[in-house]
């Protein structure tokens, strides 16, 4: 055990009140002697480089523990399942759509995507509905079957629908009041013949089954006294 001092270690400079040295700063400057420390080093004070640490100190656990628990996130192991498609939807056939801004219309579905959509198409010429992708608990499976096989879809894929992010930049005073409305995206070229390719193919078919344009154009709805359960699609 280390023996006490016989004499209390006393402060060069004694506070006068709390917080206020006997001593000013520049007094204290002389008195510790750092104008000889300064000038045995140029003018400048001796600085010594941080020894790097070792990897055991790097790796010494902290000291204390945080008082609130850090989340860690989970591990996800689960491996995504394709989605599985419904039995009653096969290539070529024509859906009806429950939901969004087509809702009610009749469209031809073409294939499912890696991702679960449906590709389908109205086709655009007759009923306005472009292509699109669409999720399957949205539709209804018809018995109604159109032949595609001269439709080819080979070059949709969900990278085809994605939209490029772009920069919000900030307006002006006079672009904020002003009244006008901004001109609306437009199409690009490609997609529109894209568009029309897929379009000119399956018309060639729907042409051959009579009424079928017909009933493609008529939008769907219930009307009173109407069973949706006992309907027959």
């Amino acid at each position: 055990m280390a023996a006490k001092r016989k004499t209390p270690v006393q402060s060069r400079n004694p506070n006068l009140i709390r917080g206020v040295g006997k001593y000013s700063r520049s007094k204290m400057y002389h008195k510790r002697g750092l104008w000889a420390i300064k000038a045995k080093h140029g003018g400048v004070f001796p600085r010594h480089d941080p020894q790097p640490k070792s990897p055991a100190a790097a790796e010494k656990p902290p000291k204390f523990y945080p008082a609130d628990d850090i989340k860690k996130p989970l591990l996800n192991k689960r491996k995504p399942k394709p989605t599985k498609l419904r039995a009653s939807i096969t290539p070529g056939t024509v859906l009806i759509l429950l939901a969004g801004r087509f809702m009610g219309k009749r469209v031809v579905f073409l294939k499912q995507l890696p991702s679960g959509l449906l590709l389908i198409t109205g086709p655009f010429k007759i009923n306005g509905v472009p292509l699109r992708r669409v999720n399957q608990s949205y539709v209804i499976a018809t018995s109604t079957k159109v032949d595609i096989s001269e439709v080819n879809v080979e070059k949709f894929d969900d990278k085809y629908f994605s939209k490029e992010a772009e920069k919000k930049k900030k307006k002006s005073e006079g672009e904020f009041f002003d009244t006008e409305k901004e001109d609306k995206k437009k199409l690009p070229e490609d997609k529109k013949e894209d568009q029309k390719a897929v379009d000119a193919s399956l018309i060639k078919s729907l042409e051959g089954v009579p009424d079928l344009k017909a009933y493609l154009a008529a939008r769907f709805s219930l009307k009173s006294g109407m069973k949706p359960h006992e309907l027959v699609f």
